[in-house]
């Protein structure tokens, strides 16, 4: 019998190695999607009318450039652009939250209602209080809380369930489509065609005090979203895991509702409540670096490139008319939705 010291050592173990690789390649990703936004943004910077060349687009962000350049750029284009990349960015990683926290591919603020009850304490706010800017961005801040607060109440039965949250969120949707419908039919008619173009998810006429409220508040939530991001994805291996290690799991998917309702709200009083980049980004997200659906730095470069992109292509499209971004995401966002369901969904025995 051969003694154990004298034993043929094993063979190193090598999941060290795949363990590395992964970061690496995660980084990889986002490295992509980076540089992918850098094109992109160069994009929707110098193409016209007016188009400006490259070399003019440096000088003006180098402030040596020509007054009309200047305008054109650090008034119009750039603080739209940042609107769009922060917004994309904050409506992902909200769906990413919600995705994680429901267990669900369908889990995200606009399907489950929170963008609708966003748009509501906007739309409050500024009829009722005449507030616009940081007053706006608390009214959907406030409606955006109080509908996840009814839609957690409604869907408590001792603890949550993620369709159970999934599906109360999409009954509550409706109803509150139906409030805003009523406000801005009892509004000033100017007041409410204006609204009304806001309502379908806009970032035409965003400036730096568009920027400047999303920015801050990405900041902090994202954050908070990293610290809590280790116990979310204990919680998405089930409760009663997540139990047994000491997380405290109410406690944890509160404070994570709130940071995608935040998240969401903060985004909905900048451009509207623009569709299905929370429900896309997180999808295609985890498509690219498999795992936990919460992966905060892929998910919110995937938001940020969907809605600059849209943006871009909206304002391209051949028509007369501005286009919101809106509109784009929506056409877009529905046929990858259907054709998501198509490939989800078991085909039917014969």
């Amino acid at each position: 019998m051969t003694p154990i010291s004298e034993a043929t050592p094993a063979p190193p173990a090598r999941p060290a190695v795949a363990s590395r690789t992964v970061p690496r390649r995660r980084v990889g990703i986002d490295l992509a999607l980076a540089a992918l936004i850098l094109v992109v943004s160069v994009a929707t910077l110098t193409a016209g009318p007016p188009h400006i060349p490259l070399d003019r687009l440096w000088g003006s962000l180098a402030g040596a450039g020509r007054p009309a350049d200047d305008f054109v750029l650090l008034t119009v284009r750039l603080p739209r652009l940042l609107t769009a990349l922060l917004v994309g960015a904050a409506l992902a990683i909200s769906g990413a939250i919600f995705q994680s926290l429901s267990r669900n591919p369908l889990g995200s603020p606009d399907i489950m209602g929170l963008g609708a009850g966003a748009a509501t304490g906007a739309l409050v706010a500024l009829f009722a209080f005449d507030a616009i800017g940081l007053g706006m961005v608390l009214g959907s801040m406030l409606g955006g809380l109080g509908t996840a607060t009814l839609v957690y109440a409604l869907a408590y039965r001792g603890g949550i369930r993620g369709y159970r949250f999934v599906l109360v969120g999409i009954g509550i949707g409706p109803v509150l489509a139906a409030v805003n419908s009523f406000i801005l039919s009892r509004a000033n008619v100017n007041k409410a065609q204006e609204a009304a173009f806001w309502l379908v998810g806009s970032l035409n006429g965003a400036g730096w005090e568009d920027v400047l409220p999303v920015f801050a508040a990405l900041l902090a939530l994202i954050a908070l979203t990293l610290g809590l991001r280790r116990q979310l994805e204990i919680i998405e291996m089930g409760d009663d895991l997540a139990f047994s290690l000491g997380v405290r799991v109410e406690a944890i998917r509160c404070l994570s509702i709130a940071a995608g309702v935040l998240l969401a709200a903060v985004a909905t009083s900048s451009a509207g409540p623009i569709p299905f980049v929370a429900l896309a980004a997180p999808h295609i997200a985890r498509g690219l670096a498999a795992g936990s659906a919460l992966r905060v730095s892929t998910a919110g470069l995937v938001g940020a490139l969907l809605l600059s992109a849209s943006d871009l292509l909206a304002q391209r499209l051949p028509v007369d008319v501005s286009v919101p971004v809106g509109v784009v995401t929506g056409a877009l966002g529905g046929l990858y939705l259907t054709l998501w369901l198509t490939a989800a969904l078991p085909r039917s025995t014969r």
